[in-house]
């Protein structure tokens, strides 16, 4: 059959990269409700602790009374409510943009800018280890693709010097979702500035969690100004769904007019706005989350390298265990399961083959004592030999 399903479903079970979505019995944070067993949660990415924080709940529902629960239509026909735009223009304001568009959610907000601001004569430059929504950006945008290595700014600066197109576009993560790792943008705006390219920054992991003020990884590295086209999520560190682009009022106006995957799809529920308008609010204000996040962090990290692990290059919440072999990643995530935690397994095609990890993820919901139960826990697994 032109359509063998079964053969390469059957493959994917032999490599050990079989997924299935896990059913959840109860809300976002601390803790994870799995076929009535409740696990201590270290594989969520709510940063901050906010997605079930009671006054984000509260505004949801005021704002769902208020509101409804669907917008009704996308946001040039009717869907655009008085949340929508509130919410743009308090993002444009956290972020020190002249405006902000809202998303349904990352991965439309990646394929908006590169299909609206790319065609054939143009080209697109990603790090090897860009998050897929922006691969899948970029090839579908038509421009020239290319890649180079990760966090190389002298391999991206001879990509630049080499390149003949009309518009070039940088684009990269701002922290790395699968390393926890972070670019190195002031070199790359550098690179941009030298070559008359522009660079594009998808903060989904850093946006709350750093800088003084969560406002992410273009303020903690003093960039802000040097990157035109800012993208972050609000389903990670602010806790609720969705995403933005940030800019000029010109790349707004674009985006509106030519983003496809703004145009033609129905604006997210204006209780989802309010409640954000909230968890920016919290985020923004309460740095004592972040230092809370940042001790957990630093705890971690030090008793798993006491253990022996090896650790990446990170200081962010995401917190990866290399493993290597897919068997072997999936054996400990079980025996930490059995032990009452929830650890993701991430495989190939997720990261590059032999590199499979337990991605470990902090958040100022957690405890030290949940973090100390984790470490006692990874080390029963390992005189277990897993």
């Amino acid at each position: 059959m032109a359509f063998d399903l079964a053969a390469d479903l059957a493959a994917r079970h032999e490599q050990h990269r079989y997924r299935h979505p896990l059913i959840q019995d109860g809300p976002c944070g601390r803790y994870a409700v799995v076929d009535g067993r409740q696990y201590l949660n270290f594989c969520s990415n709510d940063y901050l602790g906010l997605a079930n924080d009671p006054a984000v709940v509260t505004a949801f529902q005021e704002a769902a009374a208020d509101w409804g629960v669907g917008s009704g239509a996308s946001h040039l026909v009717c869907g655009h409510q008085r949340p929508h735009q509130q919410l743009e223009e308090a993002l444009a304001d956290h972020v020190g943009r002249e405006r902000a568009l809202l998303f349904s959610n990352g991965y439309m907000a990646n394929l908006g800018v590169m299909t609206a601001l790319l065609g054939k004569g143009d080209a697109v430059f990603h790090d090897r280890l860009n998050h897929a929504s922006l691969l899948d950006g970029g090839l579908l945008s038509g421009a020239r693709f290319r890649r180079f290595s990760h966090n190389d700014s002298s391999a991206l600066r001879g990509q630049l010097q080499r390149s003949d197109a009309r518009r070039k576009l940088v684009v990269t993560d701002g922290v790395f979702s699968m390393d926890g790792d972070v670019a190195p943008l002031a070199d790359y705006a550098t690179a941009c500035e030298d070559n008359d390219a522009w660079l594009m920054v998808d903060d989904a992991h850093g946006l709350g969690v750093l800088d003084a003020q969560g406002r992410g990884s273009v303020f903690a590295q003093g960039v802000n100004k040097r990157v035109p086209v800012l993208m972050g999520t609000l389903g990670k560190g602010l806790g609720t769904a969705g995403a933005f682009v940030a800019g000029s009022h010109a790349l707004i106006e674009t985006l509106i007019q030519f983003a496809r995957t703004y145009i033609y799809t129905t604006a997210m529920p204006a209780a989802v706005a309010a409640a954000t308008l909230v968890s920016l609010s919290k985020a923004r204000e309460e740095q004592w989350r972040r230092e809370k996040l940042a001790a957990l962090i630093q705890h971690f990290r030090l008793g798993a390298e006491q253990l022996g692990f090896s650790l990446m290059d990170s200081t962010t919440p995401i917190q990866p265990l290399l493993i290597g072999a897919d068997q072997q990643a999936l054996a400990l995530s079980q025996q930490l399961r059995e032990q009452g935690f929830l650890v993701t397994a991430i495989r190939p095609p997720t990261v590059p083959e032999g590199q499979a990890r337990l991605r470990v993820t902090l958040s100022a919901a957690h405890e030290e004592n949940d973090v100390d139960a984790l470490l006692v826990a990874l080390a029963r697994c390992q005189r277990k030999d897993v």
